[in-house]
């Protein structure tokens, strides 16, 4: 069976949402990040991201990581791209060219967005007030509107990424940019990208997902 490693509120809900869009039978062992607990050493402490039995799965203690059989792999938009390739049907791509775009989209979504938008996550609700920068957050809203206008721009033909249809590729750029709604002055100039986000949040998987995020522990 299908196991996925990591609690909702981390990179595993792209995960978890991809997975119930799939309709996938699978195993969610909800592993924790170490920092969160006050002291991940103590007795009975819930499995986190340096519990030994963990490090044996992902050595490099993060989350999410995916065991599919014999195959164990990491990071939240690769093991996205794997599962869409292997169990999505539609969710994957259809050809070679649309492997390529989808790619593209998740290592867009890495490198032009998620620095910027998890800046604004943490510095406008995430931290506690007091530790929030303000100063980071407006850098990060900056840095946002160049690639938030190409992705806006992207969506116009439309409103998907890839192929004319909801893939892996909405999925993963959704769950990247979701972290900038904090910052709703991104969206003001960007209607496409608004209404593609509100659509892919209207989804029942990733309704049924975040439904299970909202129940977990703080």
């Amino acid at each position: 069976m299908l196991t996925i490693y990591g609690c909702l509120r981390s990179r595993a809900s792209r995960n978890v949402w991809l997975a119930h869009e799939a309709g996938l039978d699978f195993r969610h062992v909800p592993v924790i990040q170490a920092y969160r607990l006050a002291d991940p050493a103590v007795a009975d402490v819930p499995m986190h991201t340096r519990s030994p039995e963990f490090l044996k799965v992902n050595p490099n203690g993060h989350i999410p990581t995916l065991v599919d059989d014999a195959l164990v792999l990491h990071e939240s938009l690769a093991i996205n791209l794997y599962l869409a390739r292997a169990y999505g049907g539609d969710l994957g791509p259809a050809n070679q060219a649309e492997d390529g775009l989808m790619g593209m989209w998740a290592l867009w979504a890495a490198t032009e967005a998620e620095p910027h938008t998890i800046e604004v996550l943490y510095n406008r609700v995430g931290k506690p007030p007091a530790e929030r920068d303000a100063a980071k957050a407006d850098a990060a809203i900056a840095a946002l509107r160049a690639p938030f206008a190409v992705l806006d721009q992207a969506l116009a033909e439309n409103g998907f990424l890839v192929g004319g249809r909801f893939t892996v590729a909405d999925i993963n750029v959704a769950e990247v940019v979701r972290y900038a709604l904090p910052a709703p002055e991104l969206f003001a100039d960007t209607p496409n990208l608004k209404a593609w986000l509100t659509a892919c949040h209207a989804r029942p998987a990733y309704k049924r997902m975040m439904a299970d995020r909202d129940r977990e522990p703080v």
